[in-house]
């Protein structure tokens, strides 16, 4: 006991940190094994821009209906998965040849300077950054990603996790889930898109607030016609 008592400070403080840290991944497994069965009723990334706009005084209607899997049109995911992840339902939820990738470019000079981390990231990375994380990125935060990401892999499975993704991504504006984008931006049920309206709204998913006021750019229509080319060729969970 008293051999315990007069243990260094610093070891105290490792142990703490250490107990801390598992704890945490306890809670973040026991709430991905809650969702297995019961839907997210919000994400971090949904309550950090409700914060933004309560503070901004902003009031836009909040948007977010969710439906079930069998509910969402298979074009809509199959488009969401060419855009992107290609290789969801075979990978393990990481892209390693992309990550392999970012890591030498964050080491180029250029990003180094910049001081960020970046690199693709697959859809169950980017529903577990979503779900839990806050939006910067460095070696830590990318860490734990990469530990809820292999949580939600195991516990949930591919459908469930893109059941997920489909209906807590952002596709503008206060504007959450397919259901409500359907309905916002072509007065349908997510269950009725066809495969051109299902690319089109892949297409916007790495920028949805700024692709909502450009939906018919030149852009959006080139990679639109892309994304609804590919589609066909991927694979989605039945």
């Amino acid at each position: 006991m008293r051999k315990n008592a007069s243990a260094p400070l610093w070891r105290r403080l490792l142990w703490l940190f250490i107990l801390s840290g598992v704890v945490l991944q306890a809670y973040f497994a026991l709430r991905i094994a809650l969702w297995a069965v019961i839907p997210p009723s919000s994400s971090t990334f949904m309550r950090a821009a409700e914060l933004r706009m309560l503070r901004s005084g902003d009031t836009v209607a909040w948007q977010h209906d969710w439906v079930s899997y069998d509910a969402i049109s298979p074009h809509l995911k199959r488009a969401v998965v060419a855009s992107e992840d290609a290789t969801f339902l075979t990978n393990d939820g990481v892209d390693w040849d992309a990550i392999q990738s970012a890591w030498d470019r964050n080491h180029s000079r250029h990003f180094e300077r910049r001081g960020k981390i970046v690199g693709g990231s697959t859809i169950t990375q980017q529903l577990a950054k979503n779900l839990f994380l806050s939006p910067e990125r460095d070696y830590l935060r990318k860490g734990q990603e990469l530990v809820i990401t292999f949580m939600l892999e195991g516990i949930l499975g591919k459908r469930r996790i893109l059941e997920i993704y489909l209906n807590s991504v952002e596709w503008g504006h206060g504007l959450y889930g397919a259901e409500a984008a359907a309905q916002t931006y072509f007065h349908t049920s997510a269950a009725r898109l066809s495969p051109s309206q299902a690319a089109r709204l892949a297409v916007m998913l790495p920028a949805p607030r700024i692709y909502q006021k450009r939906l018919y750019s030149p852009y959006m229509n080139g990679r639109t016609a892309v994304i609804a080319a590919r589609q066909w060729d991927v694979q989605i969970p039945r």
